[in-house]
């Protein structure tokens, strides 16, 4: 065998192992990951005292929104009807400005943003 055919051959087994390392790799974080999400249903409810909830004035009752504070507010709006809410079904779900955290499908925050 040439040197060039052996050089050749290593190369390959290199970059199928490099290649191999890498999915494996990956699928080791993905299923790290995975369980740390959970279930929507297992998420902490949000907490209106929470720094973030408090800074958008997050409430778990649209009809409780300070309307002289945030006059844009109307009765309609809840996060069962804002695009950033993720529930299906139950009284809470996640919503994407509160990562790991569920809102109540009634409340409302100043980044209520109408679904499409």
């Amino acid at each position: 065998m040439s040197k060039q055919s052996k050089t050749s051959s290593i190369d390959h087994g290199r970059r199928g192992f490099l290649k191999t390392a890498s999915v494996g790799a990956g699928a080791a974080l993905a299923i790290s990951v995975l369980p740390s999400l959970g279930r929507a249903e297992d998420l902490p409810h949000l907490q209106v005292t929470d720094p973030t909830a408090q800074a958008l004035g997050y409430v778990e009752d649209t009809a409780q929104v300070d309307d002289k504070k945030y006059p844009n507010h109307k009765t309609t709006q809840d996060c069962a009807n804002c695009k950033f809410y993720q529930g299906t079904g139950g009284e809470y779900g996640p919503c994407q400005l509160f990562p790991g955290k569920s809102v109540h499908m009634k409340g409302w925050c100043s980044a209520h943003a109408d679904k499409a």
